[in-house]
């Protein structure tokens, strides 16, 4: 079994507590397994998510809930398995699921079988686990869950949802014994292998962006995550309510993450996620982000007539005037607060600075004019109302300046 590459190698004492917590875990889980079959499928699998932990829970069904596919075990085992490896992704399109593979593989060699007792005149055991995997490659998984493991096995189906009747649209079968078989054989266990490391990769990388939510990746996390940009963000694996807590918590993951976000096909476009970025907080992280995206000359496609246009200039025209809009505004409520006792700190003056500065470069990169009411206009009004701080003084003059 394949084993998920390691960033960091701990001291031998944390090798043997981390052992030690992989047995229980893994303990727990088949203590589970060995118990559910007669509990609705989704209510197993919240419980597997319940015992592993996030960044365990892949590398764990590689090594416990795959082997349990095999035709050895239970049937019922079998079924509650599949679910489980369909649950851990249900969020997102089968197609992104990283065990799509082995249970489409499992799907067609357990319909071949039980299409061969079928043309002896008898009905396979397993017919049922192949209605299961039908469902759940179709992209109907979560028609299971209500449903135990018992109640799926031993379940009778219609003539109609029995193994023969059963195809996927996408599937492409097609035998030829020719003397190059063994040889084709192999080319299909080298690519195999090829197709599992990179599956492997990209979930590494998916756990990883997930996680980002809640927690502060390492640099070699953030490497991995990188690695697989295009991959996560097309489609993308996480929505327009992911984004502001992941550009929290790994401002360095901004720029390539929400780039890659922009250029991505996806059916919603570009539109929820520059809504995001027009609502950053007046944070340097913020002023970064939106200043590396105004200089990245990627091309994507034009929101407003459908040809094509940049990243830089998507975000001129549908992100700056409301990102400076929505800072003012932020920065106004911090002054009330502060005038109010509510704040002690000194987010208010700092954040008048640094949209300052970041403003002031915006001129002297030629991104906005001072001379035009459009480009200026609330920020002349803003550095007027502010201009005891260093900053807003300075810039009102070169805005002033530029006007006469």
């Amino acid at each position: 079994m394949m084993q998920t590459a390691s960033f960091y190698q701990p001291p031998l004492a944390a090798k043997q507590t981390s052992s030690l917590m992989g047995d229980s875990t893994r303990a727990s889980v088949n203590h589970l397994l060995a118990g559910a079959y007669s509990t609705p499928c989704s209510t197993a699998a919240h419980a597997f998510v319940q015992i592993v932990p996030p960044l365990s829970r892949f590398q764990l069904a590689l090594d416990v809930l795959m082997p349990m596919l095999d035709a050895s075990v239970e049937l019922t085992q079998r079924i509650l398995v599949s679910y489980i490896l369909y649950s851990l992704y249900a969020p997102h399109p089968i197609s992104l699921n990283p065990f799509k593979s082995v249970l489409y593989a499992t799907f067609v060699r357990e319909r071949d079988a039980a299409v061969q007792v079928a043309s002896a005149g008898g009905v396979s055991e397993n017919e049922q686990l192949v209605w299961v995997l039908w469902k759940i490659l179709k992209g109907d998984g979560s028609d299971i869950g209500p449903f135990s493991p018992n109640t799926l096995a031993r379940s009778p189906l219609p003539p109609k949802l029995r193994a023969a009747n059963l195809n996927l649209e996408d599937e492409t079968v097609v035998r030829h014994p020719t003397e190059s078989t063994a040889r084709d054989g192999a080319k299909d266990a080298a690519g195999s292998l090829e197709r599992d490391e990179e599956t492997e990769k990209y979930s590494r990388a998916a756990t990883l962006l997930l996680a980002a939510r809640e927690r502060v990746l390492s640099l070699s996390e953030q490497r991995v995550v990188l690695s697989m940009m295009s991959r996560l963000t097309s489609p993308p694996l996480i929505t327009s309510v992911d984004l502001p807590s992941i550009l929290a918590t790994n401002p360095a993951l901004g720029h390539p993450l929400v780039a890659a976000l922009l250029c991505s096909a996806n059916d919603t476009g570009p539109e929820p996620f520059l809504d995001v970025i027009k609502r950053l907080p007046p944070i340097l992280p913020s002023f970064d982000l939106i200043g590396r995206l105004l200089r990245d000359s990627t091309g994507v496609a034009d929101v407003t007539t459908g040809g094509r246009t940049t990243i830089a200039d998507l975000v001129r025209t549908e992100v700056l005037g409301w990102f400076v809009h929505e800072c003012v505004a932020w920065l106004d409520r911090a002054e009330q607060d502060e005038r109010e006792g509510n704040i002690s700190d000194d987010r208010f003056a700092k954040g008048v600075q640094n949209l300052c500065r970041f403003y002031n470069s915006l001129i002297k990169l030629g991104i906005v004019d001072p001379a035009s009411d459009a480009d200026s206009a609330e920020m002349a009004h803003f550095t007027l109302r502010n201009s005891r701080f260093e900053e807003a003084n300075a810039l009102y003059r070169v805005l002033a300046m530029g006007k006469f």
